[in-house]
């Protein structure tokens, strides 16, 4: 054998022996968690920074107007009312006589009125037969001029009569009215949330620039919306009427519908550093019983999510109004965007740095892949290029060993073998 041929055979053999030696020390294959790029819906969304709180549309924290000893306290905590119903009565008897006694006061003006006018009538009927006599020449020119003032004079009478009656009236009214204030009555329906006072205690009404406790709070359950802060850097995305889904932590993962209401118009900064917009959401889904709503499964009594549509999105279920109570923590998260059929990923499978980690099955090993995105929230990014439907991302970044090169398996893959 010539040495040409030695040297070729030695080498040939080194190598053989560095590749087993290199496959043999080679590092396993890391199992990692790797899901498909695919077409779907993506939504850009904006979210609150602060819990929100449900809130009723309409509430009142009601006090009389007047100090006074409570006499009557016709509901408890927890009753319902009308509009109208009485709440309280403080004492008010003396009130109730100055209503007596100006509705007396009314009748016995009335009556001198009617007096003072039947005399005006007759005195206009004495002036009428004077005015006959005297073209007939049958009476004097004094007694027609007596009788003529006569009849003025009294129709004057009548009409100061008839004035001083209506002040009377007028009376009636403002007695009326002080002795309302004694009562607190419901400006709408709802239920009553609390009550400050007891029988024979004393209410006493705020001072000006001094809060006190009102004495019912009633509370409009019929209706409700949700207020939360947003970030002040989102705020010019963000359009009335806007769509919205809200989550109640009191309601778990359920997720009710609504619309942006109102947007305030000035920026909260009593946190310097965390400057936000408050947003109303009106709560749009009818009120139903999700127990037997059409979309609602009873068995579960949680609504079936849509026939089509993204898997990611959240099943909508109707509002229950009667299980709802203000003062409930709130979330929202309102659509600025939505694409339908684009290609997305995990966004927690991208890098900061905007690159994916691609699983390619035929040989085994992880590649970057530096990609365009599109819209994004915290859940989907679009992917607008470098990116084909079905190849497969990695979603386990913080693994060790996961780098570019590494030869990786999927985790639910058997050892040594690639899933197809």
């Amino acid at each position: 054998m010539t040495f040409r041929r030695r040297t070729l055979a030695l080498f040939i053999l080194a190598t053989a022996g560095l590749g087993a030696w290199w496959y043999l020390h080679e590092p396993a294959p890391v199992r990692v968690k790797v899901q498909e790029a695919t077409s779907g819906t993506v939504e850009e969304i904006v979210a609150n920074t602060r819990a929100g709180t449900l809130k009723p549309c309409r509430r009142a924290k009601l006090a009389p107007s007047l100090g006074g000893q409570i006499a009557t306290l016709a509901v408890r905590e927890g009753d319902r009312v009308k509009t109208g119903d009485l709440l309280l009565e403080l004492w008010n008897q003396d009130l109730t006589a100055q209503v007596t006694l100006a509705e007396r006061e009314a009748e016995a003006a009335e009556a001198r009125a009617r007096s003072a006018c039947l005399n005006a009538e007759n005195a206009e009927r004495e002036a009428a037969r004077q005015v006959k006599l005297d073209a007939r020449r049958l009476t004097s020119e004094e007694t027609l001029d007596r009788a003529i003032t006569a009849a003025q004079a009294g129709r004057a009478d009548c009409e100061a009569a008839q004035a001083t009656a209506r002040v009377s009236a007028a009376k009636v009214g403002v007695a009326h009215a002080n002795l309302a204030k004694t009562r607190l009555t419901a400006p709408f329906p709802g239920i009553v949330a609390e009550v400050s006072g007891e029988l024979s205690e004393y209410v006493t009404p705020s001072p000006p620039g001094i809060p006190t406790p009102p004495a019912v709070d009633l509370i409009d359950d019929a209706c409700h919306y949700v207020s939360a802060p947003i970030d002040e850097v989102d705020a010019a995305k963000v359009r009335l009427g806007a769509e919205v889904r809200v989550t109640l932590d009191a309601f778990g993962d359920r997720v009710f519908p609504g619309r942006v209401r109102r947007l305030a118009p000035y920026v909260l900064d009593l946190e310097k550093q965390a400057r936000t917009l408050e947003v109303e959401v009106e709560l749009t889904e009818p009120a139903t019983d999700p127990a037997i709503d059409s979309t609602t499964d009873p068995s579960t009594n949680l609504a079936t999510a849509p026939a089509t549509g993204p898997a990611t999105q959240p099943a909508i279920e109707p509002a229950n109004h009667l299980a709802w109570l203000a003062g409930y923590s709130a979330d929202v998260e309102i659509v600025i965007e939505r694409r339908e059929a684009v290609l997305r990923v995990p966004t927690a499978a991208l890098k900061p740095d905007g690159t994916l980690l691609v699983l390619d099955p035929a040989i085994g090993r992880l590649q970057t892949r530096k990609v365009e995105t599109g819209l994004a929230n915290w859940e989907q990014t679009q992917i607008t290029g470098g990116l084909k439907p079905g190849e497969r991302v990695v979603l386990s970044l913080d693994q060790e060993g996961v780098q570019d090169g590494a030869r990786a398996v999927q985790e639910d893959a058997t050892p040594g073998a690639l899933r197809p």
